[in-house]
């Protein structure tokens, strides 16, 4: 029974029957399918008043990727609330259990990058509201007009007992509030010139499945030595409006998004404030160019985020075609980061193995959530022109940097010829292929670590341990003909046996020859 605050019975109560399937489904056949159930109305209502319908069904195993309940809302209504339940069932060991996410789309429809988009929690939340002056964190502010309104459901995992649900929606009617003019931080804070400026670039907050608020962020960033950080929350830009107050001469704020698709996640760098990009498609849907262009026109950068990750649907499916750079090291050193690194080098090879100029910079970032994840480890250290979107990004997409554990450890990288030749990360030194060539590493900010040099050929040169001050230099030479690209790795000693030890810093390539 669908009751409101006052007892009438108003709301049509939808049941389902076991398949989940409303007297009014509508099937969408394809990779990325979706299910329509049956729709829930309202009828008008006084000011102050509230409605309340509940919607119930069972999603089966195998179920579409999403699943949409319209919401019909009349005319006069002041907030939607959504609030929902799921059954946790106990399941065999090595079997998926229940997980159901959640977000809503307004009367401008749910077409795949459509402007209907109102927010999306995932299943950080249990509930959410909209309104035009407010709105729950990973949702978005604005008018609440009539039309069908639509509950999106994702049923990441489902049980072999099938996902039952509950959902209540509530109406509050009433005349609404005036919708915030947006205010986003600037593009630009106080550089130093061109100079190397630490970022990291994949961050949550409670905005989407973070438990830090924006200003914790801001303040563990500083702390952390960052010059500038990026928004990057899954599937929603709600919080680009709230990044303002936050930003400073000491700290630039870039805007962007996790796009958290069931084959892989990419973090949208960098785009214009107010960027939504969709995530509701598959690699085999053939979608992914389309939204990796629409990053690229919002001035972002189209970087896949922890492509050997282990989590369910977090594994790189899209290939690299459209990558600007990859995201190789995510938070604590693990072996799936170990993969990606061996992956990204392959990468390179292949790029010189094929004559190609054009080739994919690493970078890393933290992908923290809450404490006791690290905001800033790791961080990419990129040489820019000045501290500012543009410059930061030519400095990413150009491969003009390198990826460090913490704002402790620094790195100077170059390879130099016979004539004075010289080259510094991400840059060729345009030598012939016999012409004798030295590298250089200096670092400081390491104790104890080892620097290996990376080269097509795999590791030619490993130097003694740093000495406890973490501060020296290493030097090695070779030439164009034996190897195509130098790069530097810096790690900590091995745990056990043969197996190198976690890094504590890595460079993008010096490329050799002409």
């Amino acid at each position: 029974m669908c009751e409101d605050d006052h007892g009438h019975d108003d709301a049509q109560d939808h049941g389902h029957d076991r398949s989940g399937i409303g007297r009014r489904a509508v099937f969408v056949t394809g990779a990325a399918a979706a299910l329509t159930l049956g729709s829930v109305s309202f009828a008008s209502a006084a000011p102050r008043e509230r409605r309340t319908g509940t919607v119930r069904g069972t999603l089966p195993p195998g179920s579409p990727d999403f699943v949409y309940v319209p919401v019909e809302v009349p005319r006069g209504v002041r907030e939607i609330h959504v609030a929902y339940t799921y059954d946790r069932p106990t399941v065999p060991a090595g079997t998926q259990g229940n997980a159901l996410d959640i977000g809503l789309f307004d009367e401008r429809g749910t077409e795949l990058g459509g402007r209907g988009f109102r927010g999306w929690s995932g299943g950080a939340r249990t509930e959410f509201f909209v309104r035009a002056d407010d709105a729950t964190p990973g949702y978005v502010p604005g008018p609440v007009r009539a039309g069908t309104w639509h509950i999106a459901l994702g049923p990441y995992t489902v049980a072999p007992q099938g996902l039952p649900y509950e959902i209540t929606i509530t109406l509050t009617y009433g005349e609404q509030g005036e919708t915030p003019r947006p205010a986003y931080p600037p593009e630009r804070a106080r550089g130093r010139g061109r100079a190397w400026y630490r970022g990291d670039c994949h961050l949550h907050s409670e905005y989407s499945d973070g438990r830090y608020t924006l200003a914790e962020i801001a303040g563990l960033a500083r702390a952390a030595g960052l010059d500038f950080i990026n928004s990057s929350e899954h599937n929603t830009h709600s919080a680009h409006t709230h990044w303002a107050e936050h930003a400073g001469d000491d700290l630039l704020i870039l805007l962007g998004e996790e796009v958290t698709t069931r084959n892989g996640h990419v973090v949208a760098l960098g785009t214009d404030p107010g960027t939504f990009v969709d995530w509701r498609y598959r690699a085999r849907d053939n979608r992914f160019g389309r939204f990796a262009r629409q990053i690229r026109r919002a001035g972002g950068l189209v970087v896949p985020a922890h492509p050997h990750a282990t989590c369910i649907g977090c594994n790189w499916k899209f290939g690299f075609g459209e990558a600007d750079a990859v995201e190789v090291w995510n938070g604590a050193y693990t072996p799936d980061d170990e993969v990606a690194l061996a992956d990204w080098d392959g990468m390179l090879v292949a790029s010189v193995r094929d004559g190609r100029r054009d080739w994919i910079p690493a970078m890393g970032s933290s992908d923290s959530h809450r404490s006791p994840d690290v905001i800033g480890r790791p961080q990419t250290v990129v040489l820019a022109d000045d501290l500012t979107r543009e410059a930061i990004q030519e400095g990413i997409r150009a491969g003009r940097s390198y990826v460090a554990e913490s704002s402790k450890v620094s790195l100077s990288f170059a390879a130099s010829g016979g004539r004075g030749e010289h080259a510094g990360i991400g840059e060729r030194l345009r030598v012939d292929r016999d012409t004798p060539v030295t590298v250089r590493l200096e670092v400081t900010g390491a104790p104890r670590c080892t620097v290996r040099f990376v080269t097509d050929q795999g590791v030619l040169f490993t130097g003694d341990p740093l000495p406890v001050s973490g501060t020296g230099a290493v030097e090695w030479r070779t030439t164009a003909s034996y190897a195509a690209y130098v790069r530097a790795e810096v790690r900590h000693e091995a745990a056990a046996g043969p197996l190198p030890g976690a890094l504590a810093a890595f460079t993008n390539p010096v490329f050799l020859g002409s």
